[in-house]
This record gives structure tokens, sequence and C-alpha cells, in this order.
């Protein structure tokens, strides 16, 4: 830090004495700024600012301090410059308040600007805007003086107060700054100001201006017409020593005070009002031999003739009294002149005393003169001494008229010394007090008031105390004229008692001099303490200027206006703070920094400026180098005008350093250079070096160096690259053929012979690798490009790169004479080349599959020459990045080759031969040293080429075949690999991968041979058995406790970001890694490393020695991750070690490793969450293989419930926060985002295993324990709504993770049913309004995420259809919990979401056409939320959903008859397959649209549904399902709804021409048609019979509807109805069908008519009631109960003995519901009718009844509530009465 400061200082000093080489003065100015940035950066990674002052040396604080001071690097750089200002504040406060105060300056400069330029515009003009920079600008006149900003303030200032309508708060504002510029500290300044003052007076109230213009502008002076104006001037401006400023004064003054007949009225009185406060000031320069002193004295003279005067009478009053006070006396012997006429006018002067004439006044002009001023000053004791009783009484005395005087004037005297104590004021009432004290005072001047001469002087200095404290007393008092007349007689009669003189002039001082006393008046900042303060204090100039009574304290010595400078001169004389504010001065005057270099460069005059003033050409350097465009455009020059390479090179290298400006200021590429360099401008100059090759070393050096910043240049542009810049890239590489930097990638012959010279060698070397870096640069920026022309371009460069790095990778017969640097570099490019699927597809000379079999074949030689030939991890001395890079370009490769190869068997053209003399191929045993390198991103990789080799059914047997020599084979290896705790996370998630594929293939379950792929083989030696296929694999998990590892790793996995020790790395193990050879961040997350091993084993063995280095220190061997561990906590140290490029692993001396399931497991990796993703997918495999083994195991382990509780929903959460607010790492960002994905990646897997779970047996699933904190989860992810700024790969992370949760709780839903039910619309109502959102979000996405639309819609549609029968099974039975109807129809805060979410769906259905197949699934929902919710019926009838349903029937009846009218082929025809199901959902739309509510109904009803309905009938009579379907709607319908019931009978039919005959043709009404029908229907489909007679029994309600039934002769097919014989006494279902539509028939009168019309009905009945059915037992006779109700019944039903004996009958049933109604019909024929008494009075019945009274008195209590129990009783009750009455 110290040599920072002292560098950064250095080159600071240099720039300033350099003299005129320019060339070192840009070398400094460049490195000062690059340097500055540096280390300001350095500063905020390492120190906290807070921290600042404990570390930073001196030459850093310095250093820090210019660079505040560098104004062209703040404008540049303005987040900079703000750190630094942060860092100075806390390390040194005086350089702070440097910076503070010039700062302050430069701010007032551009506020003096850009006031002077609004202030000459034309047009209206923001006011307040212009005050505000006003009030800035006059900071910074001590340093320019520039004077005409002090007269356009000032004329702002009379602009403002000359309109009336201007705001008062814009005046005062306006008047502060003017009161600033009167009281400025500079001479120069304050005497500007107020000649500008006298010259807008003279202009308005000067004669030559009433000459010229006939009138006076006199409102332009309003702005000096205010108290505080004028006491400015008369108090500070009068009083000032120097004449330019007083002589000014004096004549503003002047104007003023005679301009009375000039000014208007209104103004002059104005100005009266403005004086009178300050009058007392301007007093004390009254004379008699000065012009303005005579002004002065007409002030206080009074009119001979009107008796007026200037002032007011008051005021004019107090000035002739204040005249005795002053010094001069000729001003006294005026004021006793023309006190004389006020006396002769006094009020009642004749009855006091003295007699005033000449004589007496001639000798008191000296009375109030006083030798012994008085102290005003009063005690403030904390604890008075007295009192309060004693002062009452002495207070009792005085006021006292009985007691004599002698004792009055003695209390008196007590209480005057008494009221020395400010706090005895309050004691007394003050008001009666002084009324009491002027009641003595005015006795006392009456001419026989000498007895009160004795109290005078007691009553004088009380009143003097009472008023000293007392100020609001004190200015009521000053404004009573006869108080002054009364004090001044006083004074007279005893003019020679000096005391009393004294008091009585102390007594005219607090009141002639009241106005001027109060601080609040004159100054805006005084505080509230000092002015509540009870004191009298008088300025300075009245306490100097008059001859005073009194002893005061003066206040403002110097004006409460007065500007304190931001800086004072010694700092302004600093050269640092010169050199700031003399070119913010320029920058000012020239409106920013473009237009000052624009004035500079065009050298053209400027206005004429001080000296000081000027830029020097350190400034002008300083401007242009730190401007980005202007310093571009200067290399810009310096490149077309070079005359050789040092010229370009030194540009380029400028060209760079504002790159890295750039970004250290976190500008990166939409900075001013990125902005500058992507022009064509600067295409051109650079083009001329790029499309040519070098001809000689030094072309080289020249392009390797523009090469590198091209390279610096595309990694600012990698996150947002511009389509532009693309182009110009694009054209360099493609416009000629062959391209020279292709060429340039391989040696020429010409160019290997020349290898001989070192430095040649070096400088093609360093060519060819920033050649490399710029292409693997593009092909990085090359994958965000979405423009399809750009695509196009992109492709054909691929390919030709693609075909040159093919020339490039070459490998001798002596590896060791091929260059490991540059064989890397080639192998990275090609990694990024084949990293994007579909690279080989866009060659148009060479077949997209022979390009991989090229690539493949080279790569297996790299792989054969380096590492299995020289022995794999034990000699190969094969660079790490060599190994990695072809491992990662055969990763690729597999994938490529997947999709493109057009023969099935690539997979053997991955196998290798032994050697060159042997033909058998070792097939791909090449792969298992890879898989046990050292290096774990290498194992990683190469198990994901197997992985990919494995997704085809040929690979898994050609690796298994690899790997027969291993112990165990490819099965065995591969469970080793996952279950091994001390491997990391990625290798082993790649091995469940494998293992994955591996189950894919069916396995056989005995040792059939028929198979050709036998699955993994177990060999037991001892018993000589073995197992393959399935038997086998059970066998292999259990001998390596599979599932309880599983469960092991499940609970300890590591949801961190970051995991390592703070103290545990040591400084040399801090490693820099290259940014473009990283892995992606799922490489480095669980990373380790490994060390090589001392020894080799052949490649047979499975477990190749190494030995793991664990990423936590060796004293923390726990399985279990401490907290201290985890780093989240501390972002700082993060972000500051991913600056740094640390790496996260290291390394230690190796020792040997057994076998994972031998050895103990002492150090471990970490298992992270994508490897709990590819154990979740790895189980919904065995799920499928071994279905009923794998369930037992998730019992026995409890593995489901350790999966699930490892769901981390918090830290999804964090997450997604910290991706929400902008960080400064964008390392940490992609860190978020990568966590984030793992995390959602893991939530699908699980999903989808719970799935499969489900589908195989839900048991496992379906517990509380398990089921309701794994919902809570699912639920709380589904409100994680993804911002839109989010990139697309995460939002479709998030889209994903939803989908597989909805298609989770849909399959938990079906599955489990009502016992899920609970617990899902639990954990729904926690977030429900943000679960309401995210759906409503889900259901917009039908047409770009039909995937998520499809589950969320099968979702809701199952939760609607299980919330529905919930409902019906809960009528009986009512729930307090919260359900989902409950939810959508409750009438709280969540009301609109909920609006919401049926609108959207609504939407969705209504916007989908018939042919879209998604739709299905809107109509699922939309059917089940209006069958659920009330609110959703009702939106849906507001939105119009009944009559769209009706108009769609009506289309969809329309089209069915033109139909009709074509010649019918056999078979249904598909379009009116369609139409079918067009009505077949709207009519189910409307059937849950009608339910239950009669205003819908009746909105259908005016639409014409039944009609409508009816003209489908000939369709109904066809299909059973739109049968039933209508029968549903019309029942809806016409429940509880009798205008709907009566519709049905109505006309409503009519004939379409060319319609076919249909069976069954209808007549006039709907009602008949179906009465035809239901009498021809049979019991083949007993569910449309079910609604036919539910229907019926609706319609029978109705009076209307009976009457078509009965001339219908319906009920005729009741008498034929056939009843089982034999034993089998339990009524079919079409006779209970019949019973309850008779029971509705026969609910009034005229129905139960029609049923005794009917003949044998009651027979029919009687026999029927002797049957049970379990639903409906006691139909018969309720119906023959309702019958005994009606008068013209009862003589019919008591001639049928088998009616009245089984109602009697009925009485001594067990059931008490039959009880009850055989009790109810006999009271009913027995009541009111005399016949039935004499009929039922006999002995049977009677004793039936009394024994069934008895027993009902007996079992039914008196308090009970049943109803029906006391309804029974009271008709027990009234048959006894009515039976044995006589």
């Amino acid at each position: 830090m110290d040599s920072l400061g002292e560098t950064i200082f250095y080159h600071k000093n240099s720039v300033n004495s350099e003299g005129s080489d320019t060339v070192m003065l840009v070398h400094h100015k460049m490195s000062f700024v690059s340097i500055s940035l540096f280390t300001v950066r350095l500063l905020q990674t390492l120190l906290p600012v807070e921290k600042a002052s404990q570390f930073l040396p001196e030459s850093l604080m310095t250093a820090l301090f210019h660079i505040s001071l560098e104004i062209p690097l703040s404008l540049q750089y303005p987040n900079i410059h703000e750190a630094v200002v942060a860092y100075l504040e806390q390390l040194n406060s005086e350089n702070y308040t440097i910076y503070k105060g010039t700062a302050k300056i430069v701010y007032s400069l551009d506020c003096c600007y850009n006031f002077m330029i609004d202030m000459v515009k034309e047009g209206e003009k923001d006011l307040v805007e212009l005050v505000e920079m006003a009030n800035q600008a006059i900071f910074s006149l001590s340093y320019h003086q520039n004077f005409p900003l002090i007269k356009k303030i000032i004329c702002l200032c009379s602009n403002i107060w000359k309109s009336e309508q201007t705001s008062p708060l814009l005046q005062e504002e306006i008047q502060k700054v003017f009161l600033h510029l009167l009281s400025y500290p500079l001479l120069p300044v304050k005497a500007e100001s107020y000649r500008c003052c006298l010259e807008i007076v003279q202009h308005c109230l000067g004669i030559k201006t009433m000459a010229v213009s006939g009138h006076s502008f006199c409102d332009e002076v309003n702005f000096l017409l205010h108290p505080k104006v004028l006491y400015e001037m008369c108090t500070f401006g009068l009083q000032e020593s120097k004449d330019e400023v007083n002589s000014v004064v004096k004549n503003i003054l002047m104007y003023l005070l005679q301009g009375q007949l000039i000014m208007t009225t209104v103004t002059w009185n104005r100005f009266i009002e403005s004086l009178c406060p300050v009058v007392p000031i301007l007093q004390a320069y009254a004379d008699t031999e000065d012009t303005l002193g005579n002004c002065i004295l007409i002030l206080s003279e009074t009119n001979p003739g009107g008796g007026g005067g200037v002032l007011p009478e008051t005021y004019r009053l107090k000035s002739v009294f204040r005249l005795l006070l002053l010094k001069k006396q000729s001003v006294r012997d005026k004021a006793l002149k023309l006190l004389a006429f006020l006396l002769l006018n006094e009020e009642g002067r004749s009855t006091k005393r003295p007699f005033i004439d000449a004589n007496l006044l001639s000798k008191v002009n000296n009375l109030f003169i006083v030798e012994k001023p008085i102290d005003l000053k009063l005690d403030d004791t904390k604890h008075p001494i007295i009192k309060v009783e004693a002062v009452e009484k002495l207070y009792e005395v005085f006021t006292s008229d009985v007691v004599d005087l002698p004792l009055r004037k003695s209390a008196l005297e007590q209480l005057a010394i008494i009221f020395q104590d400010i706090k005895m004021h309050n004691v007394v009432n003050k008001m009666d007090l002084i009324d009491n004290i002027f009641s003595v005072l005015n006795k006392c001047v009456r001419k026989d008031g000498e007895e009160m001469e004795c109290m005078i002087l007691s009553c004088l200095t009380i009143l003097r105390k009472f008023l000293t404290a007392d100020s609001a007393k004190r200015l009521s008092l000053s404004e009573e004229s006869s108080v002054l007349f009364l004090l001044f007689r006083v004074a007279l009669i005893f003019q020679k008692d000096s005391a009393i003189v004294t008091e009585v002039a102390a007594l005219f001082c607090l009141l002639l001099f009241d106005e001027v006393s109060r601080m609040d008046i004159w100054s805006d900042n005084v505080s509230s303490k000092s002015a509540l303060a009870p004191v009298f204090i008088l300025p300075v100039s009245v306490i100097r200027r008059y001859h005073l009574p009194v002893h005061l304290p003066g206040h403002h010595a110097v004006s409460p206006h007065y500007v304190v400078l931001p800086l004072s001169t010694d700092c302004l004389s600093l050269k640092p703070v010169t050199d700031m504010l003399r070119i913010a001065w320029n920058l000012s005057r020239c409106h920013g920094i473009d237009n000052l270099l624009k004035e500079i460069n065009s050298e053209s005059e400027t206005q004429e400026i001080l000296n000081s003033l000027k830029l020097s050409m350190e400034d002008i350097l300083t401007l242009k180098i730190t401007h980005t465009y202007s310093g571009l455009e200067d290399c810009r020059s310096s490149i077309i005008q070079a005359e050789g390479h040092e010229g370009v090179k030194a540009a380029v290298t400028r060209m760079s350093l504002y790159l890295l400006n750039d970004r250290l200021s976190f500008k990166g590429v939409d900075g001013p250079c990125g902005s500058v360099l992507k022009t064509s401008a600067w295409h051109q100059e650079l083009n001329r070096f790029l499309q040519v090759l070098p001809a000689c070393p030094e072309d080289e050096k020249l392009l390797a160096d523009i090469m590198c910043f091209i390279n610096k240049l595309l990694r600012e542009h990698r996150n947002s690259p511009v389509i532009e810049f693309l182009d110009w890239i694009l054209e360099i590489v493609l416009k000629q053929n062959p391209n020279p930097l292709l060429e340039l990638l391989g040696p020429s012959e010409t160019q290997e012979q020349e290898e001989t010279a070192d430095t040649q060698t070096t400088v093609r070397q360093r060519l060819r690798k920033e050649l490399m870096t710029f292409f693997n640069n593009l092909l990085l920026i090359f994958m965000d490009v979405t423009d399809r022309k750009s695509l196009e371009l992109i492709y054909v460069f691929k390919t030709q790169l693609a075909l040159k790095l093919l020339q490039c990778l070459r490998v001798t017969d002596a590896p060791h004479f091929y260059g490991l640097p540059s064989l890397e570099r080639t192998l990275q490019v090609m990694v990024h080349i084949t990293a994007v699927p579909g690279w080989s597809s866009h060659s148009t000379v060479t077949e997209p599959f022979s390009v991989c079999t090229k690539y493949l074949s080279g790569l297996l030689e790299v792989i054969s020459s380096f590492y299995v030939e020289r022995g794999g991890t034990a000699m190969s001395f094969m660079g790490k990045g060599v190994t990695k890079s072809t491992v990662l370009c055969l990763l690729h490769l597999s994938h490529e080759m997947m999709n493109q190869a057009k023969i099935l068997d690539w997979i053997s053209m991955w196998s290798l031969p032994y050697d060159s003399n042997n033909l058998n191929q070792q097939g791909l045993a090449w792969l298992i040293p890879l898989w046990v390198d050292r290096d774990p991103e290498v194992r990683f990789t190469s198990l994901a080429i197997g992985a990919s080799l494995t997704s085809d059914k040929d690979g898994c047997i050609a690796l298994a075949e690899s790997c027969q020599n291993i112990s165990g084979g490819l099965w065995a290896m591969v469970v080793n690999i996952l279950l091994d705790h001390s491997e990391c996370s990625m290798v082993r998630r790649e091995a469940a991968f494998i293992l994955q594929n591996l189950l894919v293939i069916p396995l056989p379950t005995d040792n059939n041979d028929d198979y050709s792929w036998h699955g993994p083989s177990v060999h037991d030696v001892e018993y000589g058995l073995s197992l393959i296929g399935k038997p086998a694999l059970q066998a292999l998990l259990y001998h390596s406790n599979f599932y309880e590892n599983m469960n092991w790793m499940v609970k300890h996995c590591y949801f961190g970001r970051y995991m390592f020790d703070l103290n545990y790395y040591a400084a040399n193990n801090i490693t820099a890694r290259k940014n473009i050879n990283d892995f992606d961040d799922l490489v480095h997350l669980g990373r380790g490393q490994r060390s090589p091993a001392n020894h080799s084993q052949g490649p047979s063995s499975p477990s190749t020695v190494e030995t793991v280095v664990p990423l936590v220190p060796s004293s923390l061997e726990s399985a279990d991750v401490p907290p201290h561990m985890i780093a989240p906590d501390i972002p700082e140290l993060k972000d500051r070690l991913m600056a740094q490029g640390q790496s996260d692993t290291t390394t230690s001396p190796s020792s040997h490793r057994d076998s994972p399931f031998s050895a103990p497991l002492s150090k471990q990796y970490i298992v992270t969450p994508p490897l709990l993703s590819a154990m979740c997918s790895l189980l919904d495999n065995l799920l499928i293989v071994v279905p009923k083994n794998t369930i037992t195991a998730f019992s026995k382990t409890n593995i489901l419930k350790a999966f699930c509780g490892a769901l981390n929903v918090t830290l999804l959460e964090k997450c997604i926060q910290e991706l929400s607010i902008p960080l400064s790492y964008s390392s940490t960002i992609e860190h978020a985002k990568a966590q984030v994905s793992f995390l959602l990646e893991y939530f699908c897997s699980l999903s989808r295993l719970l799935m499969s779970c489900l589908l195989i047996d839900p048991s496992p699933i379906n517990q509380d324990e398990l089921l309701k904190p794994l919902l809570e989860k699912i639920f709380t992810v589904l409100t994680m709504c993804p911002k839109d700024d989010f990139d697309t790969e995460l939002r479709l992370a998030f889209y994903l993770s939803w989908t597989n949760m909805f298609n989770f709780l849909t399959t938990l839903l079906r599955k489990t049913s009502q016992s899920s039910l609970p617990s899902v619309t639990e954990a729904l109502t926690k977030d429900w309004p943000v679960i309401i959102a995210t759906v409503c979000k889900c259901v917009g996405f039908s047409t770009t995420y039909p995937n998520l639309y499809t589950a969320c819609m099968q979702f809701l549609s199952i939760f609607l259809t299980e919330e529905g029968k919930r409902c019906l099974s809960e009528k009986q039975n009512s729930s307090h919990s919260t359900t989902l109807a409950s939810l959508l129809d409750a009438d709280d805060g969540n009301k609109e979401s909920v609006e919401r979410l049926f609108k959207v769906i609504l939407e969705s259905y209504e916007k989908q056409s018939s042919k879209d197949v998604l739709k299905r699934f809107s109509i699922s929902v939309l059917v089940s939320l209006i069958a659920v919710s009330k609110r959703a019926q009702k939106y849906a009838w507001n939105a119009g959903l009944i009559d769209s349903c009706i108009e769609q029937m009506k289309h969809i009846h329309a089209q069915l008859n033109l139909d009709s009218l074509k010649p019918r082929k056999k078979g249904p025809k598909k379009k009116e397959n369609g139409f079918r199901k067009e009505l077949h959902i709207a009519m189910q739309m409307l059937r849950n649209c009608l339910f239950q509510n009669n205003e819908y109904k009746a909105t259908a009803l005016q639409a014409h549904l039944v009609p409508l309905i009816h003209s489908f009938w000939p369709w109904f009579l066809l299909d059973d399902s739109l049968m039933k379907v209508a029968l549903q709607l019309l029942c809806v319908y016409t429940a509880n709804y009798p205008a709907g019931c009566s519709s049905l009978c109505g006309a409503s039919y009519v004939q379409y021409p060319g319609q076919p005959a249909f069976r069954g043709t209808p007549s006039n009404s709907l009602l008949l048609c179906i009465l035809k029908w239901v009498s021809h229907l049979t019991s083949e489909n007993p569910t449309i019979q079910q609604l036919a007679f539910t229907l019926l029994a609706n319609v029978a309600l109705s009076h209307d509807c009976k009457g078509v039934i009965q001339k219908s002769k319906f009920l005729q097919n009741f008498l034929s109805l056939t009843l089982p014989k034999g034993e089998n006494k339990h009524l079919p279902d079409l006779v209970i069908l019949w019973l309850k539509f008779l029971l509705n028939i026969s609910s009034d009168e005229d129905g139960q008519q029609m049923i005794l019309k009917l003949s044998g009905c009651s027979d029919l009945l009687v026999e029927m009631s002797k049957y049970k059915h379990k639903s409906s037992p006691h139909l018969p006779l309720l119906i023959l109960h309702n019958i005994c109700f009606s008068p013209s019944n009862k003589p019919k039903i008591l001639a049928h003995d088998k009616v009245i004996s089984l109602l009697s009958s009925c009485l001594e049933s067990d059931n008490r519901n039959v009880q009850r109604i055989g009790a109810a019909a006999l009271w009913a024929l027995i009541y009111n009718n005399h016949k039935a008494k004499a009929t039922l009075k006999i002995p049977s019945i009677i004793r039936k009844v009394d024994k069934a009274y008895a027993s009902a008195k007996k079992t039914i209590s008196d308090h009970d509530a049943d109803s029906l129990n006391v309804y029974y009783l009271k008709c027990l009750e009234n048959l006894m009465q009515l039976l044995l009455c006589t």
C-alpha cells in the first residue's frame, strides 16, 4: 500500500514537472489514472471503509487526497471518485475538509454558469431552480469575482418581488440570496451588490426616468422595501468604513426617503411599513448638518396643518423620544422642539403636572443623558429563598386601600427587591400589578398627586424588571402613546432625582428599542432556545451611536446573513486546489468537457479571462488523456500517422489501458472505451493489420500486440455481444480465403526451417498463443448470438476453424517432440467448438459424421500416445490441461456422434487397438484408467463419456466387455465409485448415470443364456454359485449396503455454495487459475485433487492407487460439515477469493487407499445436490426394474423421508433474493445461478421418484410425517416466481421444476384421493394468494410452455374434482377445516386474486380453438371450478358464459342440420362427432353454471334453453352420452325452479326442412317427448334411467307439468310394474324410481287425486310397503301418508281396509320413522272428519294408539330436542283425544 501511494504521488508530480516531453507526460498521466483506479478497487476489495484509518500508510492518504482533487478523473469515473472520498473522510479530517470546500466551490461554479445561461434564455423560466442555482453560485464569487453574476441575481430578485402573484416562499428564498450578497465578506462583491441596487433605484426613482417615460418603475424596487433588507443596509451598510459601500447605501436611502412624490401610494406605504421597525437604527444617523440626517429627522416631524407626518403617530412619537437619547446636542434640541408640539396636543394635559412650557423644556435637553447607566441583568435562581405566601402578602399590602401609605411603600420596596429574581415574577398576577403601578403613576402626575411620590421609584423599578423579562408586555406598552407621555411627565417632575430619571430613561430604552431587540425578526438561523430567552439586547450599532441609560449586551456585530466561504485563503493557495478550481471553472464556462475540448482543439480566441483561470499545458493534457473519447481519438490518430511499429504499439498499449480502466470502474463493454471501439472507424484502422500475413518478426510482434488487445476487447463483449461488432469480427475471419489468421495457427515449411532463432520462435509462439486465445474468445461470444444472419456466418467460421484445428492436432512417434502448451491451447479451442450441439453439421465439404470420426481418430491418438501407452497416471508426463481438454472433447464428441450417426454401430469406433502389431482391440478399456485418474475433473469427464456411451445398448455391452478383467465387472466398479464416500460428488454422479443407463436394458430373471445382455454377474467362490440379471443385481445391492449408503449420503448432503476453512490454506497454496480454462460451475462444486501414487498397478486393478485430500482440515474428520466451514455469511471474503482466482483444491503426500467397502472412511468428500438428483433418477429406474425389493428397502431405511428432508427451500429463497440484488462480482451471480439450478434439478428428480413410488405403492408417501412437510416445501417453491430479468436457462429450470411438482401433486391426488386432500389443502392455504399468482402465470403458458400448462391444469382439474367429491360426502358431516371451496369463496383480501384466477382460466378456455389438444384441460378445469365455487359460478354468469354456451349449442344444431342434409355414409361422421363433443361440453358447462341458482336459471330461461334442448332430442335418442348430459342439465335446471319446470310443457320444437326421420319424433312439448321415451325405456342403462326419473320427480312438483303427465296417461305404466316373488322381498331399482316420482306427485291435492284415480294403485302401494329397500324403505307409506291429508281423499282411504290396517300396524313397528308416518297419517284422517272417527274408533286401533302413546311417553322426555319425536308425541296425543272423545 505504501508503494502504491508513493507511485501515485510520483506520477502525479511527474506530470506537473516533466516539461515539454509530451510522450512522458502521457505515460505518467495514464499511469497515474490506471494505478489510482487499481488502488481504489484493491482497497474496496480488501479493506472496509471504517477500518481504513487503522491500516493505510501516510503516503496512500496523501495519494487519495490528490486523487480526490483530480476533477477529470472524477468526471470519467464517478463511482471510483465516490469511493476515494469515502476513504478520505475516514483518513484525514483536514484533507477531507479541504476537499469538501473545494467541491462546494466547484459545484458553485457549475451553478454559476448554468444560472447565467438560464437567465438569458427566452421563454418561461423555472424560478425555483434559478433561485437555488443563485444561492449556490455566490459561494464561488470569492474565486472568480464574475460581477455580471451579481447583477443577474439582483435583477432576478427585483423581478420576483415585482410581481404580487409570486410565491412568498420563493420571495423569501431569493431575498436570502440577496442579503448574502449585501453581507459578502469580500468588499468588491459587497460594493458591486450595493452599486447594482443603486442603479435600479436610480432607474426607477430618478428624475430623468420620470422626465423621459412620464412614470416611474417603482415596483422594481419592491425587493428593497422589506424590513430585513433595510435592516441590513442601516445596520451594516451605513457603518461600513469604506466609501465604496456606505456612500452608495446613503444614496439608496436618500432616494427612498425622498421618493414619496415619485412612488405610487402603494409603494410608499409599503416602504414606510417596512421602515418603521428599522427607524431605531436609522435614527442613529440623524443629523442636522447632513443631507441623509435631515431626511431622517423629517421622519419625526409632524405636519403643522393636518397633524400627521411621514410615520404613523405612535412610531412618530417614539422616534421623537428616541432622538433624546442621541449623542449630538443639536439633534436633542431638535427633538425637544418636536416634542413640545406633541405635548401641546396631549389629552388631559390641563389636569396633569408639571405645566410644560418652553422654559421647562429648554432645561431638560440632557434629561436622559445619565451618568450611571443601569444594569438590566436579572437573577435566575434555581431555588428562590422567599416563599410564595410572603410575596402574596406583600402584594396584598401594596394593593390594599385601607393600609397606610408608608406600609404600602415598604411592601413595594420589598417587592422591587424580590422581583430581581425572574422566577418570582409569576407568583403574582402581572397584569394586575402593572395596572396598579400605572395607577400610582397616574395619580402622581395629577395636580394633587404629591402623596404618591414616595412610591414612584419602587414602582418604576418593578416596572423595569417586569418589562425586561416580559417581551410581550413590553411590545404592547410600547404601542401606547399615553404610557410614553406618562413616563416623560414623571421624569420632568423628578428631574432632579437622578435615580428616578435613570429608571425612566431605562424604561424609555426598553420601550423605544423593542423592535430591534428581537433577533428572531432579523435572523434566519436563530435557535429556538435563544429566541425564547427573556433577554433584552440591542444591535451593536445602536449601542455605539446612542447614549443609552442601561448596560446591556449587543448582537449582530456582523450581519446575520454573512457568508462563510468554503475555503480559507491559505487553502485556496494550495496547488492541487488551484488546479482543480481552474479546470472546474473552465469546464463550467464551456458547459462540459466536450465543449471545452472542442474549444481547445479549435484553438480559437476565447473571451478575456484572468491569467490565473487559464488552462496550462498540463491541464489540457490531463483533460485529453483522462477523457476516454478524446484519448481514444488521439490513439486512432497516432495509428493513422504512425511511421513505424513503435507508434502503433504505444497507441495499442494505451487503448488497452483505457479498456482496463473501464473494467476497473465496472463500466465494462458499456463504458466509453467499449462504445468507441465498436465504431466502424476503428474497424477500418485495425483491419490493415489483420488482413495480411506478417512479413518479419517485428510484424509478428506487432500483430501479437494487436491480437492481445482484441482479446481483451472480446472478453469485455462476452456477456453482451453487439451485432455490428460481431459482423466486423466475422468479416476479419471470413473475408479472405485462405484467412491469414487461420493460416498462422499452423507452422509452414519455411517457418519450420527458421525455428533455429530463439527470439523469433518466442515471438511466433506468443502470436499463436494470442490467436488461439482469440478464437477461444470468439467461440465463447458466439454462444449467445441469436441473429440468423450472424449465425450462418458463425457456422461457416466454425467449420473452417474445426478443420484447421484437425491439421494442428498432430502427434509424432516421439511425443516428447510435441509442444504440450501448444497442444493444450489447440485442445481448448476444440473444446469450445465441440461444446455446441450440431457443430459438425455445417461443413459443405465434409459429411458431419466424417468430421466426427476424424476428430475421434485424432483425439484417440492423443489418448493412446500420451496416456495409454505411457502407463496412464503412473508414468504419463502429459500436461494436466491436455488430459482434461482431450477428455472433455471426447465427451462432447460422444453426444455429437450420437446425434449424427446414420449407422447403428458407432460405438465400435471408440475402441483402441493394443498396439500396431496386434489387431485385437482392447475395446473401451482405455476409459478405465481415466476413471481413476489423479484429477477429479478427468475422472468426472471420463465417467460422463461412459454415461454417454451407455445410453446406447451397444455401448453398455462394449463397456461391460471391456471391464471383464475387473473384479465384479462394470456393475461392481460403477457401484464402488458411486458408494465411495472419499470420491468427489460429481464423479459419483456420473457413476450413477452409468448405472441408471445400465438398468434401462431389460435384465434376465434367471440364468437364461438366451439374453444378449446378462446385466451384473455375481460369483460365490465358496459355494460355487453364480447369478446374473435381476438376482445378481439384488445380491450386489445387498452386498454393498446400497440403500443404507444412499440413506447416509442423503443425510450428509452439503447445500452450501463454497466449502473451505479460513485458517487452513497457507499463502503458498493460493494459486491463480485461468478463467478461460475453467470448467463450468458443476465441475468445481465438490472438487478434490488426488496425488500421484508411489507405485503402479496393472490396468485390471479396480483401485488404482491414489489418495484423496479432503476440502476440510485433518482435524475435522467428521462426516458432518461443521457450521464454521460454511461460507455464505462472509460474502466479502468470498468475492475477494473469487476475484483472486483462488483454487479450492490442494495437494498432499499420497498414500495407498483400499476399496471403499473395506477401509474406514476417515476422510470424505461432500455430497452435493446434483449427486442427490442422480441418485433419485437411479432409484427411479430401480423401482421399475425391481419394484417390490425397492419399495421394501424404502420402508426399511426411510430413505424417502431423508430425500424429502433434504429439500432446502430456505436456501433456494436466499439464492433467489441474492440474484434479485445487483452484486459486485459477476462470478458470485453465476455461482448463485448454478446453486439454484442444482436445487431445482434435485426437486425435479425427487418429484419424478415420488411419482413412480406413488404409481407402484402410495403407502410409503401417504404418511403425515413425510407428506405434510413435503407439501409445504413444494408449495413454497411454487411461490418463488422467477423475475423477468432472470436469464432464460434459470427461468426454464423453474418452469421444469413447477411442471414436475404439479405432476407429483396430480399423481398424489389420483392415487390417494380423499386421504391426501386435507394435507394438500392445508399446505396450499399458507401461501394461497401467491399460489394463485403462480397458477395464473402457468395458465398463460399454453403456447410458450405447454408442458407446464398441461401439468398445472391437470393438477387443478383433479384437485377441484376431489374437492367436489369431498363437498358431496361432507354434506352430512360438516367440517370446520379450511377447504378449497371456502378459499375460493371467502370474502377476504384475496378476492381479487381469486377472480383473476377465474379470469385467466375462462380466457384460456375461450381463446383456444376446438382443435387445440390443450383445450380439454381448460374445459376440465373450468367445469370443475364452476361446480365447486359459487364465486366462480357468478363470475362465469357475469362473463356471459351461459349465453355463449347457448349460442354455441345453436350453432352446433345448425351445423348438424346441414350435415344431415348430405348423403349419409355408414358409421358416424368425424365432423359430426366433433360437433357432438362440443355439444357435450357446452351442456356440461351449463349444468354446472345453473346448479342451485335460480337467477342463473332465469338467464337460461330467457335464452330459450328448453326449446334448444328440445331441438336436439333426435340426436339425444341416438347417443346415450349426450342423453346423459342433457338429462343432468335438465335435472339441475328444474330443481327447485317452477318456471323452469313449466317451460318443459310448452310447445317449443320446430321441425327443420329436410330433417331425417328419427325414431321417437318429438311432439309439441319436451316433457311429452321425455314421458313417451321413459315409457319405453329399458333398464339397460340404469344411469340414464335414474336421471330420467329424477327429472320427472323434479317436474312433478310443478302444477303445469302434472297436467301434462295426467293427460299423457304416463302413470298407467306404474300399474304394469312387476314385483319380485318368492323370498326376495327387495324392491327393484325401477320401482324405487317410480315411488320417488309418485311421492313428489303426491305433494299436493291434484297429484293425490291423480294417484287415487289409478285403479289398484292403493293396493299396489300397500303391497310394495311389505318390500324392503336399503336407500328408501318407506316410500309407499309416505305416499299414502300424503294422500291422507286431503279431505276429498279421506273417504276413499277410509273405505280401503288394507290401507287402514297398514297405517294402524305402523304404530306397532320397531322403526320409529314408520311409527311417525303411521301416527301422522291416522291423525290426518281423523282430523275434522266425523266419519273417520267412527271408522277408526274400534278397540283394536284404540289399543294400538294407547300402547304406542304409553311407549312414547316412556322413551321421549319432555325436553327432547328432536323435533320429529316431539311431533310424533303430539300426533299420538291428538289421536287419543279424538278417539276417546264422545
